[in-house]
């Protein structure tokens, strides 16, 4: 294929979701009032989004060889992502999610991770050419640390923009992914964990964002708070930033998050002249229109049902 716009190297999941009044507390039982199927995974969702904004795409992953690995690579292709470079596992399931959402919109998530945690280092051997004539190479943590640091770094050592999102947060992570990432973009959930800061709002994500900047690598450090909108911090620039969030009501937040990651890998391939916070204001739009329809990939807007002052090169 032509050089592609995103290189995704990341989890693909099939997504359990039930709709309930309210989260159990432990030992409770509830009902859901609603039961739905999707197609999920941080990294399958980023690629998603960008492909629907009309990037072309390409998903580095495994899954397993029965019909949710069958069914996942339909999806990809669905969307126009080439899969040339997912793998198919013997003998391992594909992963799966199991999501609950209550009436907010919230969500709670339990993953299995099945063959995605097979994405050992040796996937990316047949995925090096495109990784490395990609315009952007996408990462996140529902897939060995390992493989996200090998990955990042063939990236970074062929001039490839990256982008880390470190989700799940995971203790004990290996700090020289940081020095391969152009931008780390992480929830106020994830900086918590990964900072000495108690991430609750807008001045403690600037606290944790300047943390993680402090740090040898980023190039820039993204806060995604919900309904609080997003700070940023940029290396070389003085000062955090906040953009506030657009006011929606929201249905259902899950994959917010990896809608947001995916629109922002979009504009930094497509839109490379854009300053950082132009890209993440026409990505947090974007995020916001999501949570406005239930499902994860089924809520991500195509291009065609956004503003067109979105892709403006101004």
């Amino acid at each position: 294929m032509e050089k592609p716009d995103i290189v995704v190297v990341g989890s693909c999941m099939k997504d359990l979701v039930c709709y309930v009044s309210s989260f159990p507390a432990p030992g409770e039982t509830v009902s859901c009032h609603k039961f739905e199927t999707g197609f999920g995974g941080k990294g399958a969702n980023q690629c998603v989004m960008a492909a629907k904004l009309g990037a072309t795409a390409v998903m580095v992953a495994k899954v397993g060889d029965d019909d949710i690995g069958t069914a996942t690579l339909e999806n990809l292709s669905a969307h126009n992502i080439c899969t040339d470079h997912v793998q198919r596992v013997t003998g391992i399931a594909s992963g799966v999610a199991s999501i609950a959402v209550n009436q907010s919109g919230e969500n709670t998530i339990i993953i299995a991770p099945g063959a995605n945690e097979c994405m050992d280092t040796a996937v990316l051997d047949s995925a090096r050419d495109v990784i490395q004539n990609a315009k952007v190479v996408v990462c996140q943590l529902e897939i060995p640390p390992p493989t996200v640091k090998a990955a990042l770094l063939l990236a970074k050592q062929n001039g490839v923009r990256t982008i880390f999102n470190p989700a799940p947060a995971v203790n004990g992570l290996d700090e020289t992914i940081y020095s391969v990432s152009d931008i780390v973009c992480l929830n106020e959930t994830e900086a918590s964990m990964l900072t000495e800061v108690q991430v609750t709002g807008v001045e403690s994500a600037q606290k944790a964002a300047i943390s993680l900047l402090s740090r040898d690598g980023p190039g820039a450090v993204v806060v995604t708070l919900g309904a609080q909108g997003v700070v940023y911090t940029e290396r070389g620039k003085p000062g955090t930033h906040h953009v506030a969030a657009e006011t929606v009501k929201a249905v259902d937040t899950t994959g917010a998050g990896d809608a947001f990651v995916g629109a922002l890998a979009f504009f930094l391939a497509k839109y490379p002249s854009l300053s950082l916070e132009s890209m993440i204001r026409r990505s947090a739009a974007i995020a916001a229109v999501s949570v406005q329809a239930p499902g994860t990939q089924t809520s991500f807007p195509s291009r065609a049902k956004l503003q067109e002052s979105l892709f403006s090169e101004q």
